[in-house]
This record gives structure tokens, sequence and C-alpha cells, in this order.
């Protein structure tokens, strides 16, 4: 059953706008934000995803990463079926498909609350994310445009998630990082919604109501280029740079669920 409930920010549905009230410093030494709910996908529509709110990214190359997947639109890749969007990474012998879904001329922005409520897939070179990157990145290339991975996630360790931001003097290996884990639970056997919460000068990293990474500026070796629209991307890759590559005992197929996707914009 699809779960509406918000541990760490507390609010009420009413009508299409969601508010979470707050404005003041909590136990934790957090601040709490009001936000409204300004677009979401709850993926209740068996079937195709909905194309008013995705685009595909189609095709193979490695993207950058020497991955070793092609990205369809096929129906064995990727459909919404029970109440979840399901991405599934398929061994076709020897070659892999999967899918890559973005909102990129569909809907972006600067600053908020992004969540989504995911069930990770598992084994060595599975590699799923969640993750944005700058809008104006067709005139203004990687990492210059800068990229922010709310969640990253190697099969291999399937108790451990990351979450980094690229840009220039800091991309690739050299990315501002951390990493969420549990000793004794794994992200493959139960859903856990992963975020961020953007402001001018900050980027927190949530795992459900814990709060693990906060970025800002100075904690940068290069410039801060996280002051304008951004676009979200799920996908699921086998092999690359990040994760290595598939083994022989790397189950396939392999299914990223994702419950739902929601942005917020904070209300002053």
């Amino acid at each position: 059953m699809k779960s509406h409930n918000r541990s760490f920010i507390k609010g009420i549905l009413f009508l299409s706008a969601l508010f979470i009230l707050g404005g003041c410093e909590n136990n934790s030494g957090m601040v709490d934000r009001t936000y409204q709910l300004v677009w979401q996908d709850e993926f209740d529509t068996d079937g195709a995803i909905d194309d008013s709110k995705w685009a595909f990214d189609l095709g193979a190359g490695g993207w950058g990463n020497s991955e070793l997947q092609t990205y369809t639109n096929d129906a064995r890749n990727i459909i919404v079926a029970d109440g979840s969007l399901q991405i599934t990474a398929i061994n076709t012998g020897g070659s892999y498909t999967s899918s890559r879904i973005k909102t990129q001329g569909i809907f972006d922005q600067a600053y908020g609350r992004f969540e989504a409520r995911i069930k990770l897939p598992w084994g060595p070179g599975i590699w799923p994310a969640f993750w944005m990157l700058g809008a104006d990145i067709e005139t203004n290339p990687w990492p210059q445009c800068g990229e922010i991975d709310i969640m990253e996630y190697r099969g291999q360790q399937p108790n451990i998630i990351h979450g980094s931001v690229h840009g220039p003097g800091y991309s690739g290996g050299a990315a501002k990082t951390k990493s969420f884990g549990y000793e004794n639970s794994r992200f493959d056997v139960d859903f856990h919604v992963f975020a961020v919460e953007w402001g001018e000068d900050y980027i927190q990293y949530f795992v459900d109501d814990v709060l693990y990474q906060v970025i800002e500026p100075d904690d940068l070796t290069g410039e801060w280029v996280f002051d304008g629209p951004f676009f979200m991307i799920l996908n699921l890759a086998v092999g690359g740079n990040y994760v290595g590559f598939p083994t022989s005992g790397t189950p396939f197929p392999q299914t990223m669920y994702v419950d739902y996707v929601r942005v917020y914009r904070e209300v002053e």
C-alpha cells in the first residue's frame, strides 16, 4: 500500500497543496521549514509513464561512466504497476537493457525539498540513482551546470547509500560526498525516503527522517553552482566506473521500485 505519511515533515493535505508547518528550530538544532507541494508523481495509474511529467533518455554508449546497459522505453524495462514505477535491468545474454527517465524540458526548480520513496535492487554492478542536473546543461556543460546526487547506491553494498554534489573543481572522483548506512538492515528489503532540502547556501541530505549531510559553499573546493533550476533523473545502470561490473553472482532481472516522487517549494 502506498504511504502518504512523512515522518520528518509534518503537514496536512488540503486540496492540491501540502503545507508543512514549522519555521523554528527543533530539538535537533535543525530549522523546520514550511513547504508547499508543487509537483508529484504517485505512480497510481498502471501502464506507461506519464509523458506530461517524464521524458526518456535512450541508447547506449557508456554515458561517460563505462556503463554496459542500453536504455530503452520497452515495458520490460519500465512500467507503472501495483502502485509503483518499476525500472528493471535485464541481462539479455551478455548485454544489458534498462531505463532512464528525466523531467528535463518538462519540470525544473531551484531550491525546495525533492524526495522519492524507493526500494532498491542489489548485486555487484547494479547502480540505481535518484539525482538532478542543472537545467542549463545544454549551454553550460557538466560539471559547470552542477549535479546533485540525492541517492546513489552500489548494489554490492546493499546497506549503504551515497549523497554527493559535482561541480567545477569537485567532479567525478573528487565530488563532495558522504555515505549513510545501516548495520542490520538493507535498502533492498523495504522502501526508504531519500531527500534533499536545498536553499541558496545549503543542501541537506536525508534518509527517512535522518539528516546525514549538510553541504555549504565553504565546503567545496570550487565554485558553488547550485543557484538555478535543476531537473530530476531516475535510472538503473549496469556496470560503470562507480560500481564495477556484474559478476556471475549478480542476479537478473533486478528492479528499482519507486513509490512516489514529490517536490516542494519553501513558503516564506
